[in-house]
């Protein structure tokens, strides 16, 4: 695309802004989300992210408007079934309604700075080692084969490393203590669960990267259509979260259509030496899977005693 440097800095301005605006003005006091509310926001991020696509179609046409939407529509696809497991975290951890939302937030903060580097790094990669494409595509394959044979993700945070590392060096507190990460008791800085939480989701969201930054960059290498993809898709993530949840047991089949989507780009980026897939049937491949079983979860629905 060829973005300038004032896109850049106008673009990230615009997610600063939007960020500051969400912290200070919207859910400046711990409230618990309503789905209702979720669905709105979810719109609305939905909305920003169609006028966006606009404005890149004026500056550098359609090929780069499809590549935009499909990384776009992947992220979103593949952040539901992540949010599945920041939903079971949160679960396993009890954390209030009400604290939920800061939790989020300030994931989504470490989420665009670790997506940043491995964007970076990755079409870094891309563009000096062309054989590094194929190597992402079967790492996609496998993941997605490995997802469809296991079924369902559990959460283990007992088996969590960086957890572990932490829990060496720090103190935690035995209840929360409102919406505060730390706590200084008798001059010594304690650790609450609500940031054993955030810890927990940041570096959750490491692994979730290793799936979804391949898998943009299976549609393109342009920098910067990969970037505000992704970034979009992440931005929108705390509303789909409280959607997502309110669905909890709804879309039981849309795990096997994340799983066939990894591999259906995994194969994708396999075979691009011997037959390039036109970004617009990419794009009409994956609505046709997250579709699929979509329509499928609400056509064979789980018995009452299944759905959570």
């Amino acid at each position: 695309m060829g973005a300038s440097l004032h896109f850049w800095i106008w673009f990230n301005a615009f997610v600063l802004f939007m960020l500051v605006l969400d912290l200070t003005v919207f859910h400046r006091h711990p409230r618990a989300v309503r789905v209702r509310e979720a669905v709105g926001w979810t719109i609305l991020w939905i909305a920003l992210a169609v006028v966006f696509a606009l404005l890149i179609y004026l500056r550098a046409g359609g090929q780069k408007t499809l590549e935009f939407a499909t990384g776009y529509l992947i992220e979103e696809s593949l952040s539901v079934d992540n949010l599945f497991i920041f939903l079971l975290i949160f679960r396993y951890f009890k954390v209030p309604g009400e604290l939920q939302h800061r939790v989020l937030f300030w994931g989504i903060i470490g989420a665009l700075i670790m997506r940043g580097a491995f964007i970076v790094a990755g079409v870094s990669l891309m563009r000096h080692f062309h054989w590094v494409i194929y190597a992402f595509g079967a790492f996609l394959v496998f993941t997605g084969a490995r997802m469809l044979l296991e079924g369902a993700k559990e959460v283990h945070p007992e088996k969590n490393r960086v957890l572990r590392l932490f829990r060496r060096f720090f103190k935690v507190t035995p209840d929360y203590e409102g919406n505060k990460f730390l706590v200084r008791r008798e001059g010594v800085n304690w650790a609450t669960p609500l940031l054993v939480v955030l810890i927990l989701v940041e570096s959750t969201d490491v692994l979730f990267a290793t799936d979804s930054i391949p898998a943009v960059l299976a549609i393109t290498s342009d920098p910067f259509i990969v970037y505000t993809s992704n970034v979009f898709a992440i931005l929108g993530l705390r509303s789909l979260y409280f959607v997502v949840a309110g669905l909890m047991g709804v879309l039981r089949f849309l795990h096997h259509g994340i799983s066939a989507l990894l591999i259906f780009i995994g194969g994708k980026m396999l075979i691009s030496h011997f037959i390039e897939i036109p970004t617009l049937y990419a794009l009409a491949g994956i609505v046709m899977i997250v579709g699929a079983s979509i329509a499928a979860s609400l056509l064979f629905p789980a018995g009452k005693s299944n759905v959570a």
